[in-house]
């Protein structure tokens, strides 16, 4: 027996044993719509006359098991009442698929998320397929919603609710592995088996994993103690006010067994009080903005495999060491061994918390990073990035040195965060050649890369840089050449604010305070310290002009005393063990976050107006991922316009059909 429906396909093999494989028409990815869930529930009634042996759920498609709901369809629920019927689809189709009479299992390859994990829980079994693309999560957090259709009924009882907590409330994804490993499937097994043991396993009699006394404990009596100190651990990092989801996740659990359809409307947790909140609507807003950076780069088919950085001190070892564990060949140039061994020292550490449960993966990767005092690897590369000190004709000599050394084919980059690249060019037979790829510190943590634009960088160059940023798992933006770029354009005002405040009275601890509430990720006095004060004073004079410009009192006095912030253990603070020691203090004056986020928001205005990013949606995706701004706000020009002192910032669209995942 076989069957084809428009997203689905129902195959009976002789021994009774069905496969049900999802292969979502029109669409490199399988993400539910509502037509994709009606024949589902068409199947299931189908099923339920026919009585297989066992169902095996898999995938059609190379893309990856199921990414979730597809969010154009969610983007248009403006009301609670809607998101209430949406959510009652999906709870009663699981759940009905969670009470069939036959053996049901999930067999996993590639992306497993939102509902397409709820499905899963759904299932009797659940097999992984063990190779890099197979990740797990329950993202919808991330979102600003919560996973309802059975996520927060099933996980706990599947992996004991500590475990679970911590995957809804951070959104984090799990690889085969860890998976088998959490008992959030049965089995982990190679590509070549996945089928035959999907059949085994189905038709085993198996009975399920079973939670330990300890886990059933957590879910039943001491489900309050579990639900009180989750509430602790997100309070220490999002305020209710501005995240409502993560908090509404453990009130459901806790209060209502994970069914998200039994919260009265009025309760803060409730669907109706989720969609009320702005936050989802900004964190979707969010997520297609990070889908269209992740969209650049995709016209050039360019691919890298040897990169040569020039500078082994924290940025170019720790931008060496992220391409060697994005899977590249990396050459680490500096002025000597000894000077290129601390970022080898930094790089192992990188690979050992990236890569903790694999050994060989470790031992490659630092196989990938190789030391090159003597710039050997420049005729090799097919990327060379210059991450040297910010002096013009240190680097204007280097590049020229560069181009005559290099594959005439090879980018040639540099990461200078304030010189323009026409000025650094200016020594180049062919200055086409020379595009910025800005990265940030620290390198491993923010996603995002400036792919700068100089006055003569061939479009062609500049679109393989794009490729090559996408290709090391970095979201690009494109930017022109010009002081600070975006992100320390925008930067730059805000600490200058924030340490004007200082100078007026204002304790640090007060100043960073004020703007943590807010929504930042640190306060800019202690970004200030984190970066360097004498980077931050350099940079200050690059943006404004030189000797025309006045730094703040208690910056050049402390650059003055040697106290450069956290890298000498003295600066606005005093650093402890890598972690500023602060003050307790009250709540911060009102309006003090506005007055400080006032000259970021200016700054913004001013990049687009003059044209150093397209428009007003990659300046918000630039600030967001570049700077860690208060996603919850959509971003700083999204924000301003939901004050009413901006003009309107169009939505963005969505890319493609990657942009179409999301979880239910």
């Amino acid at each position: 027996m076989s069957a084809t429906y428009m997203h689905w396909r129902l195959d009976r093999e002789a021994d009774g044993v069905t496969w049900l494989r999802f292969d979502k028409a029109g669409s490199n990815t399988n993400t539910y719509s509502g037509e994709a869930l009606a024949e589902f529930e068409q199947i299931l009634d189908r099923l339920d006359r026919e009585r297989p042996k066992g169902l095996i759920i898999a995938s059609a498609k190379s893309a990856g098991f199921i990414a979730g709901a597809d969010i154009e369809e969610f983007t248009r629920i403006d009301s609670g009442a809607e998101a209430r019927r949406m959510v009652e689809r999906g709870w009663a189709l699981f759940n009905r698929l969670a009470e069939v009479g036959y053996p049901t299992l999930a067999l996993i390859r590639g992306h497993c998320m939102g509902g397409g994990l709820e499905m899963s829980l759904a299932c009797r079994y659940r097999i992984a397929v063990d190779e890099p693309g197979t990740r797990m999560a329950l993202p919808e957090v991330m979102l600003g919603i919560v996973p309802a259709w059975g996520g927060m009924l099933r996980l706990p009882r599947t992996i004991g609710p500590a475990a679970a907590l911590d995957l809804m409330l951070t959104g984090k994804s799990v690889n085969a592995g860890k998976a088998r490993k959490l008992g959030l499937v049965d089995e982990s097994v190679p590509l070549r088996v996945m089928d035959n043991a999907a059949r085994m396993l189905v038709t085993s009699g198996r009975e399920p994993r079973q939670l330990s006394l300890l886990h059933k404990l957590m879910n039943g009596p001491a489900r309050r103690l579990v639900a009180d100190k989750a509430r602790k651990q997100v309070a220490a990092k999002a305020r209710r006010e501005h995240y409502p989801a993560p908090y509404a996740i453990i009130d459901i659990w806790e209060r209502f067994e994970g069914n998200a359809l039994a919260v009265p409307p009025e309760d803060p947790a409730s669907l109706e009080s989720i969609f009320r909140s702005p936050t989802a609507r900004n964190l979707i807003r969010v997520f297609f903005l990070q889908e269209r950076l992740k969209g650049f780069g995709k016209e050039s088919d360019f691919t890298a495999k040897r990169v040569h950085v020039i500078g082994a001190g924290v940025m170019g070892g720790d931008i060496a060491a992220w391409c060697a564990l994005r899977g590249m060949t990396v050459t680490l140039q500096d002025q000597s061994a000894e000077r290129i061994g601390p970022a080898i020292g930094r790089a192992g550490k990188l690979f050992a918390r990236r890569l903790r449960s694999d050994k060989r993966a470790q031992r490659f990767a630092m196989d990938r990073l190789i030391a090159d005092p003597q710039g050997h690897g420049v005729r090799h590369a097919d990327v060379i990035i210059e991450a040297i000190f910010e002096d013009l004709e240190v680097k204007r000599r280097l590049f020229a040195d560069l181009e005559a050394r290099a594959r005439p084919d090879a980018i040639l980059a540099t990461n200078t965060s304030s010189l323009r690249i026409e000025d650094i060019a200016e020594g180049l037979a062919r200055p086409s050649r020379l595009v910025g790829i800005h990265f940030f510190n620290p390198v491993a943590m923010l996603p995002l890369v400036e792919v700068v634009r100089g006055a003569g960088t061939d479009e062609v160059v500049m679109r393989q840089a794009l490729a090559f940023v996408r290709s090391i798992d970095k979201l690009p933006l494109p930017v022109e050449s010009a002081p600070g770029f975006l992100v320390n354009a925008v930067l730059g005002p805000y600490m200058l604010e924030a340490m004007r405040c200082v100078d007026e009275g204002t304790p640090p601890e007060v100043v960073d305070k004020a703007l943590v509430d807010f929504g930042m990720p640190m306060g800019p006095i202690e970004l200030v310290d984190t970066v360097g004060l004498d980077i931050a004073m350099a940079a200050g004079k690059a943006l404004t002009g030189g000797a025309a410009a006045t730094p703040p009192r208690r910056l050049a006095e402390l650059v003055a005393a040697g106290m450069l912030g956290r890298k000498s253990g003295r600066g606005f603070y005093r650093w402890e063990d890598g972690k500023a020691q602060k003050e307790t203090v009250a709540d911060a004056p009102p309006r003090l976050a506005d007055r400080i986020i006032e000259p970021l928001l200016a700054a913004a205005r001013r990049c687009v107006e003059a044209g150093v990013v397209a428009d007003a949606e990659l300046a918000d995706a630039g600030v967001i991922f570049g700077t860690g701004f208060a996603p919850f706000t959509g971003g700083p020009l999204h924000f301003a316009e939901s004050r009413g002192d901006a003009p309107p910032v169009p939505a963005p669209a969505p890319a493609d059909d990657a942009s179409r995942m999301a979880p239910a």
